[in-house]
């Protein structure tokens, strides 16, 4: 052992190598895991990016091959299935997303205050989380049931006409965006409560000594303060919301509907991959769908950016 020292002055292998797992003992730890779910994200995205620019379809034991940018150019160029989707896929997001903020920032305003009985009206308000998206979507689709369902008994009994809900092609869209807002408010109103709870309370009790009205105190200290937080909350629903797949499923089928008023980006791909078999095509709108979605959260970053600049 004496000798090998002496042959190398700057210690042994084992030493250095000892040395140099204590000095990134957490990377190291750290680094099974990162690899692991970094090959389960990059696999699947590199692979529907291969097929996308081959004709698979059919049967997987098919062969394709390889048709270049011809799915991608295809879509862009489809006026009656995909810009008609993705147009409804825009207009679910934003409404639902916008009505969930104000909806779901109201709320946590209410419930900021102490009044007897908070904890239980907490409680109820966050009951819709509990259930899962295709157990809501089959609910609600009983209740919008057109002919025995309780929204049209309920209708009937004030005296108003029965509505057409979700087989109605000018109401699903927006029955299907009541529904994800009746679902998704109370996480809105969970972060926006958590982010109310962590203000300090020295500006606006210096508003209120100054005589700033509620109003003036919500919108120039309480709103601006909030920002950042409403922002977090924005990016998380916005995801959601743009790949919102259960509830539209669970109610209105494959195809969005027998005229496709329901039919989104993200149903148009599960109905070209698993009842046309179309997968070339069904991966190259899943492409698409994800530069969408990268682009959507870009503008919302730099919108998040800005307000809390302001």
């Amino acid at each position: 052992m004496s000798s090998l020292a002496a042959s190398d002055p700057r210690g042994s292998f084992g030493n250095r190598a000892v040395n140099w797992i204590d000095a990134h003992l957490k990377w190291i730890l750290i680094a099974p895991s990162v690899i692991f779910v970094g090959l389960l994200i990059v696999f699947p995205i590199g692979y529907t990016i291969f097929l996308s620019l081959t004709d698979a379809a059919g049967a997987v034991t098919r062969p394709f091959r390889f048709v270049g940018l011809k799915n991608y150019v295809t879509w862009l160029t489809d006026v009656e299935r995909f810009w008609p989707a993705a147009g409804r896929t825009a207009y679910f997001t934003v409404l639902a997303l916008v009505i969930e903020l104000v909806l779901g920032l109201a709320i946590a305003l209410l419930l900021r205050k102490t009044f007897r009985g908070q904890g239980l009206v907490r409680v109820f308000i966050l009951l819709p989380l509990v259930a899962t998206p295709v157990a809501v979507g089959m609910m609600w689709l009983l209740i919008f049931e057109p002919t025995i369902g309780f929204a049209n008994t309920v209708m009937k009994f004030l005296g108003l006409p029965a509505q057409g809900w979700l087989s109605d092609s000018g109401q699903a869209l927006n029955t299907l965006i009541f529904i994800d807002v009746w679902q998704w408010t109370p996480m809105v109103v969970l972060i926006l409560l958590a982010g109310l709870s962590t203000l300090p309370e020295e500006p606006d009790e210096a508003a209120r000594v100054d005589g700033a009205n509620a109003w003036q105190r919500f919108r120039h200290i309480t709103l601006p303060l909030l920002a950042p937080v409403i922002g977090s909350a924005a990016i998380l629903r916005s995801i959601d919301a743009l790949k919102t797949f259960d509830i539209i499923y669970a109610t209105k089928g494959m195809g969005g509907g027998s005229s496709h008023e329901a039919e989104t980006l993200n149903i148009l791909a599960y109905g070209q991959a698993f009842q046309f078999s179309q997968y070339g095509k069904a991966s190259a709108l899943l492409i698409l769908f994800f530069l969408m979605i990268i682009i959507s959260l870009l503008l919302l970053a730099i919108l998040r950016k800005k307000g809390t600049r302001v």
